[in-house]
C-alpha cells in the first residue's frame, strides 16, 4: 500500500507550516502539526509503557479535545485499535471495558475511586504529551484489511452496533474527497461533530498528509468558534445548517438601507467568516430550501451520501452538482438496486463484511454474502450518474387498499415551513396518515403549521393526505432519546412518546 494515507501518516512527520487549533468557549489553543505529531509519539511511548501493543483496543470517551486527537494518532502509530465512545450515549466506564475488551479506557469524566484500573483520565494523556520519552515507536505498516478503529452506528433502534473500519476503506474515502475538493495549503477544515464519528477524524488525517490547517471544537461552541477560526470548509448535519439559516435570517432582518440579498450575504460572512469555499452535509436528508438559501447567501452547500457500513458513496461537488441528488457515485463504489428498489453498495475496499459487536442476525441483514451492503434506502441513479434517495424501505407505508406510500417526500414538504423543524409521518390504522411535527421554537405557531398542512395535502394525491398533525411537546431531542446523535428522528421512540395522540380518532392540529 505505497499510496496509503494511513501508512504515510504513521511513517513520517508532516511538513511544517500548518496548524491545528482547539477552540472551547473562552479559550483557543493552537500548535503546529509537527508538534502535534511529536506529542502523539510521546503518548504512543506512554501507551507502550503501560502495556498497550498492536491489536489492543483503546477506548476514548470524551468531548473533542487535544487529548482525543493525541490518543487517536498514538494508537495509529502503535497499531492499536481505537473505540470511540460518544459522551451521553455511553456512560458506564466499567461496563465499556468489559463489554468491548478494552486494554485501557481514557475519559474526560471524573474517574471514581472504585473504577477498574483500566479506566484512566485524559490528564494522564496531557502529562504524557509533555514528558520526554526514549523515542517514537517504529512505524507500523498497515495492509488494506487491517482495522484501525471501531465505529458505532447511530441507528434509530437498539444498542449501537460496532463496526471495524479497514485501512483500505479509510484510504479510499480520504483520497476520493481529496480528488473532488483538492484541499491544500490555504484551507482550514472545521471539525465540531464528535471525533467518535470516524469521518470527523478524516479531516485530521487529511491535514497531516496533504498540508492544510484544521480547527477542532464542539457542537455547543461551533457557532461561537466560526468567526475566530475563519474556516474554508465546514461539515455539518442538516440540523446545524438549518440553525445557521435561522441565525443568518434574523441577523439580515436587522439590516437597514441594504438590499435583502446583500444583507443575507453580509450576515452569512459574519457568522461563518469570509473564507468559506464550501459547506458539506449528509447523514440525514437535507431540506432543499435550506441548501438553496445558504448557497444564495454565498455559502455553497454540497450534499453527499454514505453509511457507517459503506463510507462515502456519492458526493456533489463544484465540478458535478445536481440539485435534489446526493451526488455522483464515487470511483471505487458501485450502486445496485434490488427488486424493491433498495440501494445496494459494492465497494472496491469494503469497510468490513460484518459487525464486530451486534446481535445475532444483524450482520446477515446488512451484509450480503458477496460483501455488498444493503442500505435500506430507496433510490435510483440517473443517466448522468447522480444518485437520488427517495426514502427508507422501512418507511414505506402500505395502506389497507394496497397502495404503497413513501413518506419521506411528504415529510420533506412539511419541513419547508419555517415553523416546522422536523416531521415524522405514521399510519396507525392503515387508512390515513398522521404527522408528528417538532415546532421550530418552544412556542408552536399552530396557524403556520395548519397553513403548511394545507399546502402539503394540496401537493400530494388522495392516498397521501395527512389527516392529523400532532405538535410534539416536548420537542424531540438527543437528550430525550427521540433523535440520534446525528439528529435523525427515532421513529419508534417518537411513536411511543405520542402514541395516544397518534392513534386517537380526532382530526386536525393537536398541540400538546
Amino acid at each position: 500500500m505505497t499510496d496509503s494515507v494511513i501508512n504515510r501518516l504513521v511513517a513520517r512527520p508532516p511538513a511544517p507550516g500548518h496548524r491545528i487549533s482547539f477552540i472551547r468557549l473562552g479559550s483557543v489553543r493552537t500548535l503546529d502539526l509537527t508538534e502535534l505529531y511529536e506529542q502523539s509519539g510521546r503518548v504512543a511511548a506512554h501507551l507502550r509503557g503501560i502495556g498497550v501493543g498492536a491489536g489492543d483496543r483503546i477506548g476514548v470517551l470524551g468531548a473533542n479535545s487535544l487529548e482525543w486527537v493525541l490518543l487517536d494518532l498514538a494508537a495509529l502509530r502503535l497499531g492499536a485499535v481505537v473505540a470511540g465512545f460518544e459522551p451521553g450515549k455511553f456512560t458506564d466506564t466499567a461496563e465499556l471495558v468489559a463489554r468491548y475488551g478494552l486494554a485501557v479506557l481514557f475519559t474526560d469524566q471524573n474517574v471514581p475511586a472504585d473504577a477498574p484500573a483500566a479506566v484512566r483520565a485524559f490528564t494522564e494523556v496531557a502529562d504524557a504529551a509533555r514528558r520526554a520519552c526514549p523515542g517514537p515507536p517504529v512505524p507500523v505498516v498497515y495492509g488494506p484489511e487491517d482495522v484501525t478503529t471501531i465505529k458505532f452506528t447511530s441507528g434509530s433502534t437498539g444498542a449501537p452496533k460496532g463496526l471495524g473500519a479497514t485501512v483500505g476503506s479509510i484510504d479510499a474515502s480520504i483520497r476520493a474527497v481529496q480528488e473532488l475538493f483538492g484541499h491544500g495549503g490555504d484551507d482550514n477544515l472545521f471539525v465540531f461533530l464528535p471525533l467518535s464519528l470516524l469521518q470527523q477524524r478524516y479531516w485530521l488525517y487529511s491535514a497531516l498528509c496533504f498540508g492544510h490547517d484544521v480547527t477542532v471544537t464542539t457542537y455547543e461552541a461551533a457557532f461561537a468558534a466560526l468567526a475566530t477560526a475563519r474556516p474554508t470548509v465546514v461539515m455539518g448535519v442538516p440540523a446545524f445548517f438549518e440553525a445557521a439559516r435561522q441565525q443568518i435570517g434574523r441577523d439580515a432582518a436587522r439590516a437597514e438601507g441594504v438590499a435583502p440579498e446583500e444583507a443575507r450575504r453580509a450576515a452569512a460572512r459574519r457568522l461563518f467568516g469570509d473564507r468559506i469555499r464550501y459547506l458539506w452535509t449528509g447523514s440525514a436528508p437535507a431540506d432543499r430550501e435550506v441548501l438553496r438559501y445558504l448557497t444564495d447567501a454565498g455559502l455553497p452547500v454540497y450534499e453527499g451520501y454514505g453509511l457507517n457500513e459503506t463510507c462515502i458513496v456519492s458526493k456533489n461537488h463544484p465540478g458535478a452538482h445536481k440539485e435534489g441528488s446526493v451526488g455522483k457515485v464515487l470511483r471505487g463504489k458501485e450502486v445496485l438496486l434490488d427488486e424493491d428498489g433498495v440501494i445496494l453498495v459494492r465497494s472496491e475496499h469494503p469497510v468490513n463484511r460484518r459487525y464486530t459487536f451486534a446481535e445475532p442476525g444483524d450482520s446477515e441483514r446488512m451484509f450480503l454474502p458477496d460483501g455488498v451492503v444493503r442500505t435500506g434506502d430507496l433510490g435510483h441513479v440517473d443517466e448522468d450518474g447522480f444518485l437520488f434517495i427517495r426514502g427508507r424501505a422501512d418507511d414505506v407505508i402500505v395502506l389497507g387498499n394496497g397502495k404503497k406510500v413513501i413518506v419521506r417526500p411528504i415529510e420533506e414538504h412539511m419541513r419547508t415551513s419555517p415553523a416546522i423543524e422536523e416531521c415524522v409521518v405514521f399510519c396507525p390504522a392503515q387508512t390515513s396518515l398522521v404527522a408528528v411535527v417538532s415546532p421550530s421554537s418552544d412556542t408552536a405557531d399552530t396557524e403556520a403549521i395548519a397553513e403548511q398542512l394545507a399546502r402539503t395535502n394540496a401537493a400530494f394525491g388522495r392516498d397521501e393526505q395527512i389527516r392529523k398533525v400532532v405538535v410534539a411537546s416536548p420537542r424531540p431531542s438527543i437528550a430525550n432519546g427521540m433523535l440520534t446523535s446525528q439528529f435523525k428522528p427515532k421513529r419508534q421512540a417518537i411513536f411511543a412518546a405520542f402514541q395516544s395522540e397518534i392513534t386517537n380518532n380526532q382530526d386536525g392540529i393537536h398541540a400538546q
